[in-house]
């Protein structure tokens, strides 16, 4: 399976005091799938953990752990992001509505074809507005039942 990862699920990984069904299975399923992440990526992924860290929600130990797991998953960043943002992502930002940084993760997802894993809910409702689709797990992937 391929999609594209948003900062927000994968920062669900590494902070410690955080717990998410659903981040979890996606997670469980990495070892069969490859990520797509805008060149920004890295940046908010740094910056969330410098900020659990002042926060002291997390050690600088529980960060290069953090960091060991994202590095040892099949994660692709786009080397097109700087070249789309002035042009592509700006002008969906402006269309749907959201930051650049959001705009970034759809614009890729569009560019390739690729379903988005995020959980922030304006991305998400911008996503399925522009025909995006969400990346989908079964409730019984993660301890639910369906119903």
């Amino acid at each position: 399976m391929q999609f594209v990862l948003d900062c927000s699920v994968a920062i669900s990984w590494c902070l410690v005091d955080e717990n998410n069904d659903y981040a979890n299975a996606l997670l469980a399923m990495m070892p069969d799938c490859e990520a797509f992440v805008p060149g920004i990526w890295s940046l908010e992924i740094a910056n969330v953990l410098l900020v659990a860290e002042r926060r002291n929600r997390m050690t600088t130990e529980q960060s290069s752990e953090a960091i060991t797991l994202l590095q040892s998953l099949l994660i692709q960043v786009d080397t097109a992001t700087d070249a789309n943002a002035l042009n592509a992502t700006l002008a969906l930002g402006r269309t749907v509505g959201l930051a650049a940084y959001d705009a970034a993760y759809l614009e890729l997802a569009m560019q390739l074809g690729l379903p988005l894993a995020t959980f922030d809910t304006r991305l998400a409702e911008a996503a399925r507005r522009c025909g995006v689709e969400l990346v989908v797990i079964s409730p019984t992937r993660f301890g639910g039942t369906k119903g």
